[in-house]
Order: structure tokens, then sequence, then C-alpha cells
């Protein structure tokens, strides 16, 4: 498949049903990665002022708030975000939907809790409307490894892209030197730094 490289001007970050309480029910690797992970996309999209649009699903219920960090790191996106009602494939959600079109972007960077439902779907459907996708992997997560790795092979076999937050935020920034791009090394210096504590 023939790549075009993402980038600020071009890309929207969408952010799905990362709340605590769906957070309890991945088992697919360390919740506290994916977490970290989560913020490190935030950080970046806000340093790099592209859009982002975040959902959540019944947040009344068990699934409950989304990280609330990231009303912290995005206050505009987190007052914006669709809560849904409990529709699984959040493309299929109108406002959601229009949410991503209102953007004007058609390269859409996705993960969320949980890859299994909450990604796979939006992923498919996006494909479906002509967008392209790549799927943050280490920034989602899912009940159980074989279910995450079947996930992100139906994914793949779609035709979108999985790829780590590492590679996102390198293929976002056209130079490390100037603009955001300094910003955006920060946080990356972030992750580094925690990967090195914990091996």
């Amino acid at each position: 498949m023939a790549h075009k490289r993402y980038n600020s001007d071009n890309a929207v970050m969408l952010l799905i049903d990362h709340q605590v309480g769906t957070a309890g029910w991945m088992n697919s690797g360390p919740v506290e990665v994916m977490k970290r992970n989560t913020l490190a996309l935030a950080k970046a999209a806000a340093a790099l002022g592209m859009p982002v649009v975040l959902t959540s699903s019944m947040e009344a219920d068990a699934q409950g708030s989304l990280f609330p960090e990231l009303e912290r790191i995005i206050p505009d996106a987190f007052a914006a975000r669709v809560k849904r009602l409990g529709t699984v494939d959040c493309m299929a959600d109108p406002d959601f939907n229009d949410a991503v079109k209102q953007t004007g972007r058609k390269n859409l960077i996705m993960s969320g809790l949980l890859t299994e439902v909450c990604v796979l779907y939006p992923a498919l459907s996006a494909i479906e409307e002509g967008y392209e996708v790549q799927v943050v992997a280490d920034a989602s997560g899912s009940g159980t490894k074989v279910g995450d790795d079947i996930a992100l092979d139906r994914i793949r076999q779609s035709g979108a892209y999985v790829a780590s937050t590492i590679q996102i935020l390198s293929e976002l920034v056209e130079d490390w030197s100037t603009g955001a791009g300094p910003a955006v090394m920060e946080v990356l210096g972030e992750l580094y730094a925690a990967i090195a504590k914990e091996n």
C-alpha cells in the first residue's frame, strides 16, 4: 500500500473511549503504558495545533469518565467530546462522524479502548468511507492479548496501518529543531525516559 505521510496539516487525532472504567477491562498489556502513550498523543497534538476528536461511551455507567488528564492537556476537545449512549462503532454515531468530517481531514490517527471493539469497528467504517487510517496499537488495548492481536490483524487486512506512539510522533514532526518540533521532542523524551526506567 502506498502511504502518504501524515502531518499536522492533513491529519486528525481520534481518541476513542479512553475511560477510567474501560481501562480496567484491558489485560492485553500494561494499562499504565497505554495511558502514558495516550496522553503523549494528546500532548503532541496540542503542541502541533492539530485537531483532536474525543468520544466516550456511557460515562454514567461502568465505563466511567475519560482520563481526567485529557481535560488538562486538550481542554477544548475534552469539552466538545461526543458522549455516546452505547453505539459500538463511533463512526456510526452521527455527532462523532460529523465532528470528524468538520475537521476537513482525510487522514485519521486512531486509538482507544478496547481495540477489539471500540477501535476495530470505526477503523473498518472509516476505511469504507474513504479515509486513510493509522491505528496506534500501544495507545490502545483489549481484554486479552489474543483478542488484541486478532483485532490488529483485521485492521491491517482492511487496508489500515498499525503504528506505535513513537512512530506517529516522529511521522508528524517535519523537523525536530523548529516549530513545534522541540515541544514534541520533549514528549518523546519523556516516553523514552519512562521506557528506560522499566527496562
